[in-house]
Parts: C-alpha cells; sequence; structure tokens
C-alpha cells in the first residue's frame, strides 16, 4: 500500500518546520516530506535522534534535513531555533506544530506548577512558533500551518486532564488563526489523531485488553500506524489543499 501513496510536486524544495520530529508522528513526517524533496528542519530536544534520520533521509531522498535542538517550552530558545533554522534553509512554506506529550495523571495530583508545564509542553509552543513563521508567509504570499490536534477529548478521554485541555487549546488556536492569517493565503488546520499506535504508545499504554476495546470504538478495524498521520499532513501542506482553512481532518478510523 506504502508504493501507493500519492505525490505532491508543489512541495518540492519547499521549507518545513516540523517540531518533535525526531519520534513517533513526527518522524513519519519528516520521512514523509523527505520523500517530496522538501527542504527540512527539525526542532526538538532529542537532537542525537533528529540528527540520526536527518542522515539516514536525507541522502536517501536527495533533501536538505537540519537539526535544532530546543526545549520548546523555552520561547527565547524557540525563537533562536527557528531563526537559525531560517538562516539555512530559507523561511518557512509549512509549518507543522507537532511536539507533545500525552504523560497521564490524576486530576487530584494535579499542581499549578504541574498543569502550566503540561500547557506549556502541549500547545503554549505552537502559537509562539506561529508567531516565529508568519512574517515570512506572509512576505512569500503563502503558507500552510498544520496544527496536532487529540481525539482524546472528543472521546471523552480520562487520565490526562491538563492535555486533553491543552488539546481542546489547539482547535480554537487554529481556528482564531485561520481567521487572522487567511487574508495573507496562510491556511491553517488541525490534524486530529486517534490513537495512534507509535513505538511509545506500544510500550506505555496499549495493552491487549486495551486495544481491544479501542478496535470496538472504530469503524475500521484496523489500529492506526503513523505514516497515515503524515500522509494527511502532506496533502494540507500541499497545494492539492489551497482552499482547506480553519479545520479539523480526522484520522482516527471513526472512533468518535
Amino acid at each position: 500500500m506504502l508504493d501507493n501513496f500519492a505525490n505532491y510536486p508543489s512541495l518540492k524544495d519547499k521549507t518545513v518546520i516540523i517540531t518533535g520530529g525526531s519520534q513517533g508522528i513526527g518522524m513519519e513526517m519528516v520521512k514523509a516530506f523527505a520523500q517530496q524533496g522538501s527542504k527540512i528542519g527539525i526542532v526538538d530536544l532529542d537532537l542525537e535522534g533528529a540528527e540520526k534520520l536527518a542522515a539516514e533521509y536525507g541522502p536517501k531522498y536527495g533533501s536538505e534535513i537540519v537539526c535544532e535542538k530546543c526545549d520548546l517550552r523555552d520561547i527565547e530558545q524557540l525563537k533562536t531555533a527557528f531563526a537559525n533554522i531560517k538562516s539555512k534553509i530559507g523561511g518557512a512554506d509549512v509549518l507543522v506544530n507537532n511536539a507533545a506529550r500525552d504523560d497521564r495523571h490524576g486530576w487530584r495530583e494535579v499542581t499549578s506548577e504541574y498543569f502550566d508545564e503540561r500547557i506549556a509542553t502541549n500547545v503554549k509552543h505552537q502559537l509562539f512558533a506561529i508567531q516565529a513563521v508568519a512574517q515570512d508567509m506572509i512576505d512569500a504570499g503563502g503558507g500552510s500551518i498544520i496544527n496536532m490536534g487529540s481525539n482524546s477529548w472528543w472521546e471523552k478521554g480520562g487520565e490526562f486532564p491538563a492535555y486533553t485541555m491543552s488539546k481542546a487549546a489547539v482547535h480554537g488556536l487554529t481556528r482564531g488563526m485561520a481567521s487572522e492569517l487567511g487574508p495573507h493565503r496562510i491556511r491553517v488546520n488541525c490534524v486530529v489523531p486517534g490513537w495512534i499506535m507509535t513505538d511509545r504508545q506500544k510500550e506505555l499504554w496499549a495493552t491487549p485488553e486495551g486495544l481491544e476495546n479501542h478496535r470496538k470504538n472504530q469503524c475500521l478495524p484496523d489500529l492506526i500506524e503513523p505514516v497515515y498521520v503524515a500522509r494527511m499532513v502532506l496533502f494540507l501542506a500541499s497545494d492539492d489543499a489551497a482552499m482547506c482553512t480553519a479545520n479539523n481532518y480526522m484520522v482516527e478510523a471513526g472512533s468518535i
């Protein structure tokens, strides 16, 4: 099936910045954009993992991939990382706000400090990343911004209230910024993954019982691999999606 995936000529040589690109869904995005011949900037705390990915897939597909180590909770670090990427591969045509962590936590144990840290980890940096690239997109006459949401709060998911609250906020950010940036032909969309079978999910949460219960809630019987989220992101980044903005694009096999 992978050999039958679409190619998007409009993405060739476009500059794409992906936060949290060293593993999981982000890693699949890096591979997918590399296959399209895009120039890619990976912003991630795991510099070693990002550089390993760049060394493998850059030469393989003839894609220029640069990496910046950054704790996205530190907004000054974020600004520096984005500026460094621009100096190496040019201003962003596409931004994928992918970085997040779905660590479990009980609502009774949440402290004010932990809450602030979860907001910083899962949503705050998305706004400041948009701020870092928007002027270049305005100057270029357009661009595509893709924020990663989650279907967890749509499904009334428990055990991580600060995470579901953060991800719900991503949808508000998406629609508001789509209105702000639309006159400049900058599209802002939200991709909504379901339970995606990344290595992290398999190691921490994917018990046989949990998987079986989840399958019952999906319309489709198959578990969702990260590559399918990456393919939706490619579409929204491409010129094929020129009239798509301010919306949610579900990749959750019909689970909500």
